[in-house]
């Protein structure tokens, strides 16, 4: 198991490549003389030690958001990647989204011993997002990845968003993740050589739905720029993710994550 200080290490060098990531596409942004609006923030997250653990670990996640000034914040889920609308048009949004995945380890988890390292994956894409009423939005992303794995993947949501009070708005509704089979391979395949180390049976997963489940989130504005958060996910794990020898001898098909965060809003100036 990481220290939280190991942790912590590698969530630094996230935040500056979202950040710069981030920064980029603002400087591309086909849109002279504007101000933007970027919100900052970190997150705890309790969540399983690998995907399908049955076992917990702390997590810091570095937060990153864009906008243009003087548009109210739009709704964020825990599952949106770093996003950017290009397109939006009502209740119509359109734009380019990202996640970087964090690597997977043997040190991680005495269950991983024999299966080798996943590294770092950066996750490319763009999202698709629709509100058919003020309350409620459904959203779609479509992800590349390059490096610890190089598959396609795909989150689907929708979310009941309320106002509490002023301040306070609460979310939640169902969820659906689809992978391609390069995509879960290096997370749920086992080589010959890895089923040799380990002493699990060699396995090789198909695409398709890899998670069904729900999701709520809590969000509280203290002032314009100063807000937290709370929520939690659950995923149960289906198919060739679930049937993987590492899930179902040594892990858990129900997969739990629970997060608190704070955000801090600014704007800044294009310097063009």
């Amino acid at each position: 198991m990481l220290s939280a200080s190991d942790q912590m290490q590698p969530a630094v060098r996230w935040f500056g490549a979202v950040l710069a990531l981030g920064m980029a596409a603002v400087a591309a942004a086909p849109v002279a003389m504007a101000d933007w609006t970027i919100t900052l923030g970190a997150e705890a997250r309790v969540l399983p030690s690998y995907e399908g653990s049955d076992r917990a670990m702390l997590q810091a996640i570095p937060l990153i958001d864009i906008r243009r000034a003087g548009t109210p914040r739009r709704f964020q889920s825990p599952r949106d990647g770093a996003s950017i609308g290009i397109l939006e048009s009502g209740a119509f949004r359109l734009g380019p989204t990202a996640k970087l995945q964090f690597p997977r380890r043997e040190r991680d988890d005495s269950d991983l011993i024999g299966l080798g390292n996943v590294g770092w994956t950066l996750e490319a894409g763009g999202f698709a997002e629709y509100w058919p009423a003020q309350w409620l939005r459904s959203r779609i992303e479509v992800r590349q990845g390059f490096g610890g794995h190089h598959g396609v993947v795909s989150d689907i949501s929708a979310d009941v968003v309320m106002k509490a009070s002023p301040q306070l708005t609460l979310s939640g509704g169902p969820r659906l993740a689809l992978a391609s089979a390069t995509a879960l391979n290096p997370y749920f395949g086992i080589t010959a050589a890895q089923a040799a180390a380990s002493g699990l049976a060699a396995y090789s997963p198909s695409g398709g739905l890899r998670a069904y489940g729900l999701g709520a989130q809590a969000r509280y504005e203290w002032t314009p720029r100063w807000a937290s958060h709370f929520f939690v996910e659950y995923d149960r794990l289906t198919g060739a993710a679930a049937n993987s020898p590492l899930v179902t001898l040594r892990g858990n098909r129900n997969q739990v994550q629970v997060g608190i965060g704070t955000t801090y809003s600014f704007d800044v100036g294009s310097p063009f």
